[in-house]
C-alpha cells in the first residue's frame, strides 16, 4: 500500500467514524444534560447558545485514534514503513515521536476532561483553577518531554541554518527542556483560545492538518502523514456538527486534544519553530489576549480591542461567525503556505 493511499484511507474512517458518532454521542450528552454554560463576560447573543451539548469532542478523539490505528496497522502489515527519509540520525525513532504524541494529545484530552465536568456536572462554571488546568498540563508536558530526551528526539531543523543537536552539552539540554516546555504548554492553550465560535477551531485544524500531510510528503514521512489524515478526517467529521448554528461543542475535552496533537506533530517534523507560521491563527489568538490583558493593567482599564481573543472583536464590529471562520481559515492558510516553503527550501 502507498503512503497516499494510507493518509486517504484514514482521512475517510476518521471522517466517517466522527461524523457518525454525532448521531449517538450528541442525544447522550443531551440526556445526560452536558450542556454549555455561557458566561456573561462573552458577546450577549451568545445566550442563545445556552444548554448546547458540551464534550463533543469526544467524537473525533475517537475518529482519530481508531483511525490511526486502521490506517497504521493496514500501512504497516503492507510492508510500509513509519520513518522518515529526513534527519536520518533519527532514524528507527519516528514511531516514538507519533505514539508519545498521540499520548500527549490523550493526555491534554484529560485534563481538558476533567475541566469540562466540572464546569457542567459539578455546576462551576469556571471548572478547574488556573493552578490545577495549569499542573495538569505541565505534568503531561513533562512527561512527553521526557519521552523526547529519552529516546534522543533531540534534533531540530532550523531552516536555512541545518540541524541543532540539543544534546551536546548541559547548556543546550537546559534550553531544549525550557523551549519545548514553553512551545508545547503555549500550542495547548492557544489551540483552545481557538475554540470560541461555532466551527472555528475545527476549520483553521483543518488546514494545519492539510500543512502537515503536505509536510510528510516533503519529508517522505508515512507516520506524520496518516496522523494527518485522522486528524484532517476527524475535524472535517465534527464541523458537519460543529459548524454555524452549532448543535455540538467539542469542549476542552477537544480543543486541548487537538493543541496536544498538533504540538506533537511540529515536533515529529523536526522542527517545531515551523508551529508559528503554521499556526498563525493560533499565535494570533494568545497575542490578542496577552495585549488586550497587558494594556488593561498598565492603563488601569483601557483596551485595544473590544474584547479578546481577537474572534470576539471581529463579532463586536459586526462581522458573523462564518465570516470569521472563512477569513481566519485563509490566513491561516497563508500562513501554512509560508511555513511548507521554509520546510521544503529550508533543507536545501
Amino acid at each position: 500500500m502507498s503512503m497516499t493511499v494510507a493518509i486517504i484511507i484514514t482521512a475517510v474512517i476518521s471522517f466517517g467514524v466522527t461524523a457518525g458518532l454525532g448521531f449517538v454521542i450528541i442525544p447522550w450528552l443531551k440526556r445526560l444534560k452536558f450542556g454549555q454554560t455561557i458566561l456573561d463576560i462573552g458577546p450577549s447573543w451568545h445566550k442563545s447558545k445556552q444548554g448546547t451539548p458540551n464534550m463533543g469532542g469526544l467524537m473525533f478523539i475517537i475518529g482519530i485514534v481508531s483511525a490511526f490505528a486502521v490506517g497504521a496497522l493496514t500501512f504497516t502489515l503492507s510492508g510500509g514503513s513509519f520513518e522518515s527519509d529526513y534527519a536520518k540520525v533519527l532514524v528507527g525513532r519516528d514511531n516514538v515521536l507519533i505514539l508519545s504524541g498521540l499520548f500527549l494529545a490523550f493526555g491534554c484530552g484529560v485534563v481538558g476532561f476533567a475541566d469540562d465536568y466540572i464546569k457542567i456536572k459539578l455546576k462551576r462554571n469556571e471548572g478547574l483553577t488556573a493552578k490545577q488546568k495549569t499542573l495538569g498540563q505541565l505534568i503531561v508536558t513533562v512527561g512527553y518531554t521526557m519521552t523526547l530526551w529519552a529516546s534522543h528526539n533531540t534534533v531540530w531543523f532550523i531552516p536555512f541554518l541545518g540541524n541543532v543537536n540539543f544534546e551536546k552539552n548541559f547548556i543546550t539540554g537546559v534550553i531544549f527542556w525550557i523551549l519545548s516546555i514553553f512551545i508545547i504548554y503555549g500550542c495547548v492553550n492557544s489551540v483552545n483560545l481557538t475554540d470560541g465560535i461555532d466551527g472555528l477551531c475545527s476549520s483553521v485544524t483543518a488546514t494545519v492538518a492539510v500543512s502537515f500531510i503536505v509536510a510528510s510528503f516533503i519529508l517522505r514521512f508515512a507516520g506524520l502523514g496518516i496522523l494527518s489524515g485522522a486528524l484532517l478526517g476527524g475535524v472535517l467529521g465534527f464541523l458537519c456538527w460543529n459548524r454555524n448554528p452549532a448543535k455540538v461543542f467539542m469542549g476542552d475535552t477537544g480543543s486541548l486534544f487537538l493543541g496536544g496533537l498538533v504540538a506533537a506533530m511540529g515536533y515529529a517534523l523536526k522542527c517545531p519553530l515551523l508551529l508559528l507560521p503554521i499556526g498563525i491563527i493560533y499565535v494570533t489568538e494568545t497575542m490578542s489576549d496577552i495585549i488586550q490583558i497587558g494594556y488593561f493593567k498598565l492603563t488601569h482599564g483601557k483596551r485595544v480591542f473590544k474584547m479578546a481573543p481577537i474572534h470576539h472583536h471581529f463579532e463586536m464590529c459586526g462581522w458573523n461567525e462564518k465570516k470569521i471562520c472563512i477569513v481566519f481559515s485563509a490566513v491561516n492558510v497563508l500562513g501554512c503556505a509560508v511555513g511548507l516553503i521554509l520546510l521544503y527550501f529550508g533543507r536545501k
